[in-house]
Protein backbone atom coordinates (compact mmCIF):
# COMPACT_ATOMS: atom_id res chain seq x y z
CA UNK A 1 0.00 0.00 0.00
CA UNK A 2 1.08 3.26 -0.99
CA UNK A 3 1.78 5.89 1.47
CA UNK A 4 -1.14 8.13 -0.12
CA UNK A 5 -3.55 5.08 0.27
CA UNK A 6 -2.53 4.67 3.94
CA UNK A 7 -3.21 8.20 4.61
CA UNK A 8 -6.53 7.60 2.98
CA UNK A 9 -7.24 4.57 4.32
CA UNK A 10 -6.38 5.89 7.64
CA UNK A 11 -8.43 9.31 7.52
CA UNK A 12 -11.36 7.00 6.42
CA UNK A 13 -10.94 4.65 8.92
CA UNK A 14 -11.21 7.89 11.62
CA UNK A 15 -13.99 9.14 9.93
CA UNK A 16 -16.15 5.14 9.85
CA UNK A 17 -15.37 4.83 13.40
CA UNK A 18 -16.67 8.87 14.58
CA UNK A 19 -19.67 8.22 12.23
CA UNK A 20 -20.15 4.44 13.77
CA UNK A 21 -19.83 5.98 17.43
CA UNK A 22 -22.07 9.04 16.87
CA UNK A 23 -25.01 6.86 15.38
CA UNK A 24 -24.43 4.08 18.29
CA UNK A 25 -23.86 6.69 21.19
CA UNK A 26 -25.65 9.91 20.44
CA UNK A 27 -26.07 10.74 23.94
CA UNK A 28 -22.41 11.61 24.04
CA UNK A 29 -22.81 13.68 21.06
CA UNK A 30 -26.59 15.48 22.13
CA UNK A 31 -24.67 18.01 24.86
CA UNK A 32 -21.97 19.45 22.13
CA UNK A 33 -24.37 20.12 19.49
CA UNK A 34 -24.75 24.14 19.60
CA UNK A 35 -28.42 25.28 20.59
CA UNK A 36 -28.05 27.82 17.71
CA UNK A 37 -29.02 25.03 15.23
CA UNK A 38 -32.57 24.74 14.62
CA UNK A 39 -34.37 21.34 16.18
CA UNK A 40 -33.48 18.94 18.17
CA UNK A 41 -29.69 17.63 19.22
CA UNK A 42 -30.04 14.06 18.29
CA UNK A 43 -31.25 15.32 14.34
CA UNK A 44 -27.77 16.85 14.12
CA UNK A 45 -25.73 14.10 16.20
CA UNK A 46 -27.30 11.42 13.68
CA UNK A 47 -26.80 13.56 10.80
CA UNK A 48 -23.47 14.55 11.32
CA UNK A 49 -22.97 10.51 11.72
CA UNK A 50 -24.23 9.78 8.75
CA UNK A 51 -22.50 12.43 6.97
CA UNK A 52 -19.11 10.86 8.41
CA UNK A 53 -19.58 8.05 7.40
CA UNK A 54 -20.70 9.16 3.62
CA UNK A 55 -17.09 10.89 3.83
CA UNK A 56 -15.24 7.87 4.92
CA UNK A 57 -16.89 6.03 1.49
CA UNK A 58 -15.58 9.18 -0.63
CA UNK A 59 -12.31 9.17 1.10
CA UNK A 60 -11.81 4.98 0.65
CA UNK A 61 -12.93 4.98 -2.59
CA UNK A 62 -10.26 6.04 -5.30
CA UNK A 63 -12.61 7.46 -7.50
CA UNK A 64 -14.04 9.89 -5.00
CA UNK A 65 -11.08 10.21 -3.22
CA UNK A 66 -10.24 14.24 -4.06
CA UNK A 67 -13.96 14.90 -3.50
CA UNK A 68 -13.94 13.10 -0.30
CA UNK A 69 -11.00 14.67 1.23
CA UNK A 70 -12.51 18.10 0.52
CA UNK A 71 -15.56 17.15 2.10
CA UNK A 72 -13.53 15.61 5.10
CA UNK A 73 -11.98 18.99 5.18
CA UNK A 74 -15.19 20.90 5.67
CA UNK A 75 -16.56 18.53 8.13
CA UNK A 76 -13.70 19.11 10.04
CA UNK A 77 -15.02 22.95 9.98
CA UNK A 78 -18.45 22.43 10.46
CA UNK A 79 -17.68 20.23 13.73
CA UNK A 80 -15.44 22.93 15.27
CA UNK A 81 -18.21 24.92 16.81
CA UNK A 82 -19.36 21.75 18.65
CA UNK A 83 -15.51 21.33 19.92
CA UNK A 84 -15.74 24.88 21.02
CA UNK A 85 -19.00 24.22 22.85
CA UNK A 86 -17.49 21.39 24.77
CA UNK A 87 -14.17 23.18 25.98
CA UNK A 88 -16.65 26.26 27.16
CA UNK A 89 -19.13 23.18 29.10
CA UNK A 90 -16.15 20.98 30.17
CA UNK A 91 -14.39 23.77 31.90
CA UNK A 92 -15.15 23.25 35.54
CA UNK A 93 -14.60 19.02 35.04
CA UNK A 94 -11.92 17.47 35.88
CA UNK A 95 -8.24 18.04 34.53
CA UNK A 96 -8.12 14.74 32.45
CA UNK A 97 -11.81 15.62 30.65
CA UNK A 98 -10.87 19.30 30.44
CA UNK A 99 -7.49 18.36 28.56
CA UNK A 100 -9.84 16.11 26.25
CA UNK A 101 -12.36 18.84 25.42
CA UNK A 102 -9.63 21.55 24.95
CA UNK A 103 -7.76 19.04 22.75
CA UNK A 104 -10.65 18.61 20.39
CA UNK A 105 -10.09 22.22 19.35
CA UNK A 106 -6.46 22.71 18.18
CA UNK A 107 -6.50 19.15 16.61
CA UNK A 108 -8.59 20.24 14.03
CA UNK A 109 -6.19 21.88 12.22
CA UNK A 110 -4.03 18.73 11.41
CA UNK A 111 -7.44 17.06 10.76
CA UNK A 112 -8.41 19.91 8.37
CA UNK A 113 -4.34 19.85 6.99
CA UNK A 114 -4.75 15.46 6.53
CA UNK A 115 -8.24 15.82 4.64
CA UNK A 116 -6.73 18.43 1.80
CA UNK A 117 -3.70 16.22 1.69
CA UNK A 118 -5.46 13.32 0.91
CA UNK A 119 -7.85 15.76 -1.54
CA UNK A 120 -4.47 16.80 -3.11
CA UNK A 121 -2.69 13.07 -3.36
CA UNK A 122 -6.28 11.86 -4.84
CA UNK A 123 -5.41 7.95 -4.87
Amino acid sequence: MSNSRGEAAALAGLLAAAGVTHLARPAFYDPIVPGVLPGPARFWTYVSGVAELAVAAAVANPATRRAGGRAAAALFVAVLPANVKMAIDWRHRRPAKRAIAYGRVPVQVPLIWWALRVARTGK
